[in-house]
């Protein structure tokens, strides 16, 4: 498995886990004055819509990051855990807020979360699109299930959607404020809404 700070092959397309270690490189740039505010949120936002390895590489070649001489990455980009892109503590907190927000206003918290944290925060984004996916999926399939409810096998989806809807969302915020990189249990078909 590739680590976070290693370039990606320039012709194999990008996972969100390649652009967070690029925007973690950069913010930590960012804060040692290599970079000013425009460069930085340049920088930032051709990350963040970067498909290939090769798109990446202009962004950080000149900050002294070179995992091919054997050069250490920043400390920013070595942070953070397993598989999970780093994150600040205030970053997992509004992260935690996006899931635990579906409690009080499901879809319109993790929906305002993900259009806002676009360009400022991969971790945030990516939780409150996990959030929102989920959201989406309860929502169709509750209705799926009321509409088909007198083949009574719905009835026991509907149930099965409630249980998630409570539990689920608790297990998130928790994940989040740990800086976990959380994933709700359900299949890729049934992510509505994507992040390209």
């Amino acid at each position: 498995m590739r680590r976070p700070w290693e370039r990606p092959q320039p012709q194999i397309r990008l996972t969100h886990t390649d652009r967070d270690a690029v925007a973690e490189v950069l913010r930590d740039a960012y804060g040692k004055g290599q970079l000013d505010e425009d460069e930085f949120e340049e920088r930032l936002d051709q990350a963040m819509r970067a498909k290939y390895g090769a798109e990446l590489e202009p962004l950080t070649q000149d900050l002294g990051l070179d995992p091919r001489s054997g050069g250490a990455a920043p400390a920013a980009a070595r942070a953070g855990h397993a598989g999970a892109p780093s994150s600040t503590s205030a970053e997992r907190v509004v992260a935690g807020v996006g899931h635990a927000g579906n409690y009080f206003f499901p879809i319109v918290a993790p929906l305002l979360l993900f259009l806002g944290a676009n360009n400022i925060s991969p971790y945030v984004r990516r939780q409150a699109l996990e959030s929102l996916n989920f959201q989406l999926a309860c929502l169709i399939g509750a209705v799926l299930s009321v509409l088909t409810i007198w083949l009574v096998i719905p009835a026991f989806f509907l149930l099965a959607i409630f249980v998630g809807w409570a539990v689920l969302p608790a297990i998130g915020t928790v994940a989040a404020l740990l800086g976990k990189d959380w994933r709700y249990p359900i299949p890729d078909r049934f992510r509505l809404v994507k992040d390209d």
